[in-house]
């Protein structure tokens, strides 16, 4: 789900994760983990945070408890240098 407010879209993130401890969100918009957004845990184990972006492409993945995750909610992914996939999200 997105809102546009002034020139950027505030663009909400979430991932179901009841066990966890910690889960950051990193991206090509956070400098991946130089920046991650801490997520913040709902009662039902979900982790939510919105970001405002600018119109554009991104790429963002989940560190959850120190470990790489994908969006489960997302349908576009490239392939990045590890070895793996990254989650697109356009704005």
């Amino acid at each position: 789900m997105t809102m546009k407010t002034a020139d950027k879209t505030k663009v909400n993130f979430e991932f179901h994760a009841p066990e966890a401890k910690d889960v950051l969100l990193a991206g090509n918009f956070t400098e991946w983990e130089h920046t991650p957004i801490r997520l913040k845990r709902q009662k039902n184990g979900t982790w939510k945070t919105a970001v405002p972006l600018d119109h554009g492409t991104y790429e963002y993945r989940f560190l959850v408890d120190g470990h790489w995750e994908n969006d489960p909610r997302c349908d576009g992914h490239v392939s990045n240098p590890f070895g793996d996939q990254n989650c697109v999200c356009t704005v």
